[in-house]
């Protein structure tokens, strides 16, 4: 049972992360994927929050596959979204669920009856970055973690993608960030410190259509922290958008609260 409890806490804090899609633009460019090696640093970034996504509910399946080095695992779940306002997710039979929303990370577990409801610390202890709704939001649409607008970067060519780094280094972290030219979504995004052993590697191994927007089709995130690591890989299976949806979700009574710092036990 003890095993049974600490991958479903795990699949829990997994689902969270999974959790969080909204956007801007419906308007977008694509090329036919050929990288102009005369392209500015300016017009990539341009670009890429150009063709930022526009939709009111998402819906579909998702597979995810966990492996921390002593575990791993595998589990489809079902996903139900309205941007901006609620995620809710289901792991089969029910056994956990999560609801999210802009200031709440809460989920239950049937099979221990505990329950957590709280904000995304554990998931920032986990990927080694802090995290909050709009950095989640972006790592699943294949958005940059940052506001590339924010500061100045050069552009190279790099595996047929233009690559960004920032003119000045920064105190806490170094970024690096990898956009693909046919759709200029990301194509891989790195955060580092390597002072302190770590690293938050996120890369998109493709993208899908559905309907006239574009999505990630396989993410792939490599988490180290000194000796420890967490992959993640989550797949987007028969997406659809805009559909009317209902969000059903309450802990149920008698659950005993549990604490996230006790899943890095």
């Amino acid at each position: 049972m003890g095993n049974i409890k600490i991958h479903l806490q795990q699949w829990a804090v997994v689902l969270v992360m999974l959790s969080l899609l909204a956007s801007c633009k419906s308007t977008s460019v694509v090329t036919d994927g050929t990288v102009d090696e005369n392209v500015s640093a300016k017009s990539v970034i341009r670009n890429h929050y150009y063709n930022n996504l526009s939709f009111k509910t998402l819906s579909g399946r998702m597979k995810i596959e966990y492996q921390d080095g002593a575990t791993s695992n595998s589990v489809n779940v079902s996903l139900r979204m309205e941007k901006d306002k609620a995620i809710w997710i289901s792991a089969p039979l029910g056994i956990v669920k999560a609801y999210i929303t802009p200031n709440r990370v809460s989920f239950y577990n049937k099979l221990d009856n505990e329950y957590f409801d709280g904000d995304f610390s554990y998931l920032s202890q986990l990927l080694g970055t802090d995290l909050d709704f709009n950095k989640v939001q972006s790592l699943l649409l294949g958005e940059a973690l940052f506001d590339l607008r924010d500061q100045k970067y050069t552009v190279d060519i790099a595996n047929n993608n233009y690559q960004l780094k920032p003119k000045k280094s920064g105190d806490l972290f170094k970024t690096l960030f990898q956009i693909e030219p046919q759709n200029y979504r990301m194509a891989t995004q790195q955060l580092s410190q390597p002072w302190n052993k770590r690293l938050l590697e996120i890369q998109y191994k493709n993208y899908q259509k559905v309907s006239h927007w574009i999505l990630p089709n396989k993410i792939e995130i490599l988490a180290l922290d000194g000796d420890n690591s967490n992959n993640i890989r989550l797949e987007f299976r028969n997406m659809e958008f805009n559909r009317a949806l209902n969000f059903p979700y309450s802990i149920p009574n008698g659950f005993k609260e549990i604490a996230l710092k006790e899943y890095g036990n």
